[in-house]
């Protein structure tokens, strides 16, 4: 085959590399942030916002920069020697049968394993082409029969975890007769536990393009335990001051006081200046009067007149501005100011009515620990399942540029990273809101607590099974945790078993769905492009 043939092929499959990363951030990652959201530990753009740096930087710069050029080994690479224009437009198919079904998943709010789609789109293109026997359906080297165990062993496994997680926080805190003050007490604990959790995660999980497992486990031990250590000491000194004063004092302080609420003034609710001034909220917030002790005599002082009269100068610049904006970013908003907590609860009241509620302000107190969570599992996420979008464009980018047989590896140019991650923080911000409703209050009642315990089990589990080679999906994962969790609350009525029973027949058609939509568009597309390649400058 010469090089920089069938340029309609890599153009092709270029756009739906795009949308299969587009459908990895509508999908994963939003199943990743969806009980943050889902329990008001984060709101929608907050959580948007975190996930598109950890998500792109993980990718970029952990995730690996080499790609297989057959996902997982599911096929056998020899049979294409000397048929590199088939496995191109195979590979071109496979990215449609993949980010069609992944897309489609996302719009319906079902939660599908994405790796999954673009194996079983591969096995799609295998069969067509080379007939079932070129498949591995074996258990071995990751065959398929490993994919469908984890459909069952994912959520039980993590749904185990989860309900052991879950449980010490109910017996050790929620339950006691100060749960607050208990709180308090083990909030370092939990502090250890996460991030030792985490770091494990991020070293054996996420990390392909650097290989940190390499430094050797006692190495890689002190290093976590050392973390954690200074962790603890983080809460100790830092995150419970910072918390009792927003929870007991009802100060207005946010994340990144932190580190300096040693050296913080008091801090005053907007709620608490109205009062005080006699000057509504609304003006005093449309003013952006910073709210902090240093400046409240001057706003007590400022008179409700001089604000009208400074509404009043800026409204016809405020109404040109809005209407630009509007236009500019209606696309890209859309997705970031839907309702996810509190989607449609009246449907659900008697589901959430069902749930045990304990404490709010001890509930708070895991929220900084649910976001901790979730932002470094997205991190590790970014770097490792961009791969799904990167492999197959690899591979056509490789046989567009040189005419030749890949190898097993291919080495990933930096712009396709930037491509796919670029694309996986797009389908987050602009759709990842129909995922985020299907697993946050749908499933069962969140709050930070269960979401924290839900998005913890997970990282433990996908860990675990990963050291243990043993097949698990992180989407599933997340399901099986946030039900099992549901189920502590000794109540069958606390779980949408309806929700759930579509979200596992989703994962059981990912793999013939996206295998028959890839295979019948290479059956159509094939014999065409193969036509006019024969064709002197056609494509």
């Amino acid at each position: 085959m010469d090089s920089y043939s069938l340029t309609l092929v890599f153009i092709i499959g270029l756009i739906f590399a795009f949308m299969d990363a587009f459908g990895i951030g509508a999908n994963d990652v939003a199943n990743s942030f969806s009980t943050s959201v889902a329990s008001k530990s984060l709101t929608l753009k907050q959580a948007c916002f975190i996930a598109v740096f950890t998500e792109f930087l993980g990718a970029l710069l952990l995730g690996s920069h080499t790609a297989k050029t057959i996902r997982d080994g599911i096929v056998d690479l020899s049979k294409f020697q000397g048929k590199q224009d088939a496995l191109m437009v195979g590979m071109m198919c496979a990215l449609i049968g993949s980010s069609t079904w992944v897309l489609t998943a996302s719009k319906l709010g079902f939660p599908v394993s994405t790796t999954h789609s673009i194996i079983g789109a591969t096995i799609g293109i295998g069969i067509v082409i080379h007939g079932f026997g070129v498949v591995n359906w074996g258990w071995a080297n990751k065959g398929v029969l490993q994919i469908i165990t984890s459909w069952f062993l994912s959520p039980l496994v993590a749904g185990i975890i989860g309900a052991i997680i879950y449980c010490s926080v109910k017996y050790l805190v929620l339950k006691r007769k100060t749960p607050f003050k208990n709180g308090l007490r083990f909030i370092p604990v939990y502090f250890f536990i996460t991030v030792t959790i985490i770091i494990f995660f991020i070293v054996y999980k996420g990390t392909p393009g650097i290989n940190l497992t390499s430094l050797g486990f006692p190495i890689i031990l002190a290093v976590t335990l050392g973390i954690a250590f200074i962790a603890v000491l983080f809460a100790i000194f830092f995150y419970i001051p910072w918390v009792k004063r927003i929870i007991i004092n009802h100060e207005d302080l946010k994340f990144y006081h932190i580190p300096f609420i040693h050296f913080i003034g008091e801090h005053k609710h907007l709620s608490e200046i109205a009062l005080e001034s006699g000057i509504p909220e609304s003006k005093i917030d449309i003013m952006n009067i910073k709210k902090n002790s240093d400046i409240h005599e001057d706003i007590i002082n400022y008179s409700a007149k001089d604000i009208s009269n400074k509404m009043e100068k800026e409204q016809p610049k405020n109404e040109a501005n809005k209407s630009l904006s509007k236009k500019l970013g209606g696309i890209f908003t859309h997705g970031i100011n839907q309702e996810i907590a509190e989607y449609k609860n009246d449907e659900y009241k008697e589901m959430h009515d069902a749930a045990i509620k304990y404490d709010d302000n001890t509930e708070e107190l895991y929220s900084f620990l649910q976001i901790l969570t979730a932002s470094f599992a997205s991190f590790a996420h970014g770097s490792n399942d961009v791969a799904n979008a990167v492999g197959p464009l690899t591979t056509i980018y490789y046989i567009w540029c040189t005419g030749l047989n890949p190898d097993s590896t291919l080495s990933i140019p930096i712009w396709i990273l930037i491509l796919c991650a670029v694309a996986i923080d797009l389908g987050l911000i602009t759709y990842g809101y129909h995922v985020m409703r299907s697993l946050g209050n749908k499933i069962t009642l969140l709050t930070p607590t269960r979401g924290f315990s839900s998005e913890l089990s997970a990282c433990l589990t996908v860990l675990t099974c990963s050291r243990l080679s043993l097949p698990v999906s992180t989407t599933h994962c997340i399901t099986g945790s946030t039900t099992a969790i549901g189920l502590c609350n000794g109540n069958l009525k606390s779980v949408n078993w309806k929700l759930l029973l579509f979200c596992g027949f989703s994962w059981i058609l990912t793999l013939p769905i996206a295998g028959i939509i890839a295979g019948i568009t290479f059956k159509l597309l094939y014999p065409i492009f193969m036509y006019y390649s024969s064709v002197p400058n056609s494509i």
